[in-house]
Formats: structure tokens, C-alpha cells, sequence
């Protein structure tokens, strides 16, 4: 059955507002059967023509390449205004190769990023984008790291690590196996997820001031598992076109090479016209900074 009602993702307690675009996320209900007899979860992304909506996405959207607060300071010298500092220097680009396959990959990276975070509740920092030094080109290590501490102010074993791969397909009419794509790359995650960590803490410290390195000191409680023990789960999604969405390719994805097996969450989100989508929130992104 689809749920609509909201409520039932918001964790307990929690006083974080949704992103308005959270609720065009749907969990349809399907349940597919993989390889290795694995689970796979199918959403929708159900997105509608709501200005109010797609400018507060677009809004959180340009947040994660640059705060608004820095922008000017970051276009100071460059004769650009705000939008074609964006456009110029931190979006990928709308045409030229790689730029519309990078969008592709970034956009469909926040939304599962906002899936843990907003859905599943865990804290997901979103360090990842604004410090790229070349615009169309994927940002290296995990995709998306969730983290969550059960009880606050102390450490426990039940705490959490939740390491998310993502990959996308949002234009084209052949069949997607992309989502056997991010399983075969999340394998590689128990292997890097020190490198991952150590980033989103670089970064963080970078950023200074008694926030960030707040967060910096809550990145810190989860790179010693052996000494500061906590509980790991993996994540592999496909975000894709529903022009390639086909159940009989999708139920071919099998875990047996990852390390956690039975222990990896598969996700599949697709939806009508997402390069369209894609292309009119970078656009809206720069328009409206």
C-alpha cells in the first residue's frame, strides 16, 4: 500500500522541518525479489509544476554546492553575477559532456541523501559538492554516509553507520541494471570507508566555527569501530527514468559479492521526465540565488 502520510517517516521527537519536495517521494508498496532471494524496495519520485515547491528544492539544492552567504564574496572578481557564477563555476554543465551525465549523478545522490536523512533518520552532512575544483566531474569516495546515535551524549553499540551507493539513469529507453551497478560499487565502501570519513571531517574542520567541528567531533565518535564499536549497514539505489524502469532487469541484481550480503538495503526510485526535473532545478538554482 502508498503511504502519503509523512508522519510515518519522521523519527521520534525529531523537530526537522521536510523539505517540501519529501513529499513527492513515494514508497509504492512493491517488494521485488532479487538474486539471492534479496529485497528491493520500489518508490516514485511523483513531482508536480509547484513553483513554491521546486523553488524551496532548488533553494536546497544550490546549498550544497554554495551557501548563499558565500556567494558573493566567491563571484567577487569574477564580472559574473550570481547565476553565472553558478552556472559558470560550480554546476555542472547543462550540454557539454560529462556535464548533463555529473547532474545526472549529483542530483540523484541528494535524493537519496534526503531519503536517509528525512525518511530514515540519520544525520547525513552535506559536505560533498561545494568544495569540487572541477565542476563536471564526480566527487570521489562513498556516496552517501548517514550516521545516528541512539542515546544522546553517549556512546553505544547500537549506534549507526549507514553507507550509501547511488547510481542514476534519468534519460534513454533501454533497460536499467544500474541498480547491480551501485551493489557492485558498494562493495568497494568497507574498503574506503576510512578515506570517506576522514573527508567529511577535513571538510567540516575546514568550514571552522563551533558548529562545524561540533560536527567534526560527531564524524570523529564513528573511525574506530574496533575501539568505539557501533553497527553498520550498507545501501544501494538506482534513481532512473521510468522510460527504463523494468522489474525483469531489476530482479536480475544480486549481493552474493558484497561483503554484507544479506545486509545491504536495495532502493530503486524512479519517475517521469527526471532530466527535465534535473535541468529545471539547476536552472531555478541559479536564476533565483
Amino acid at each position: 500500500m502508498a503511504r502519503s502520510d509523512r508522519s510515518l517517516f519522521v523519527p521520534s521527537g525529531s523537530k526537522v522541518r521536510l523539505p517540501l519536495q519529501v513529499k513527492w517521494l513515494f514508497d509504492t508498496g512493491e517488494k521485488l525479489r532479487g538474486a539471492n532471494g534479496c529485497e528491493i524496495s520500489i518508490w516514485e519520485l511523483r513531482h508536480e509544476s509547484d513553483d513554491r515547491v521546486l523553488s524551496d528544492w532548488a533553494r536546497h539544492f544550490r546549498g550544497h554546492y554554495c551557501a548563499d552567504n558565500k556567494i558573493d564574496i566567491l563571484r567577487d572578481g569574477t564580472g559574473h553575477s550570481r547565476s553565472e557564477y553558478l552556472n559558470a563555476l560550480k554546476f555542472p554543465d547543462t550540454a557539454v559532456a560529462p556535464g548533463p551525465s555529473i547532474r545526472a549523478g549529483d542530483f540523484a545522490e541528494i535524493l537519496i541523501a534526503d531519503y536517509v536523512e528525512y525518511l530514515l533518520g540519520f544525520w547525513v552532512p552535506r559536505t560533498r559538492y561545494a568544495d569540487k575544483t572541477v565542476r563536471n566531474e564526480s566527487t570521489k569516495g562513498s556516496d552517501v554516509i548517514g550516521f545516528k546515535v541512539v542515546s544522546a551524549g553517549r556512546e553505544s553499540a547500537d549506534d549507526m553507520l549507514l553507507v550509501f551507493e547511488i547510481k542514476a539513469k534519468l534519460s534513454g529507453d533501454s533497460p536499467s541494471g544500474r541498480l547491480q551497478d551501485a551493489v557492485d560499487d558498494s562493495a568497494k565502501d568497507l574498503r574506503r570507508r576510512a578515506e570517506s570519513l576522514n573527508a567529511i571531517k577535513q571538510r567540516l574542520v575546514a568550514e571552522g566555527g563551533s558548529h562545524s567541528l561540533g560536527q567534526a567531533k560527531r564524524v570523529a565518535r564513528f573511525q574506530d569501530v574496533v575501539a568505539r564499536p557501533y553497527k553498520e549497514q550498507f545501501g544501494a539505489a538506482a534513481v532512473i527514468s521510468s522510460d527504463v524502469f523494468d522489474r525483469n532487469i531489476i530482479k536480475l541484481t544480486g549481493v552474493g559479492g558484497h561483503p554484507a550480503k544479506g545486509g545491504v538495503q536495495l532502493l530503486v526510485v524512479h519517475g517521469v521526465n527526471l532530466m527535465s526535473l534535473v535541468h529545471e532545478l539547476y536552472k531555478r538554482a541559479a536564476d533565483e540565488a
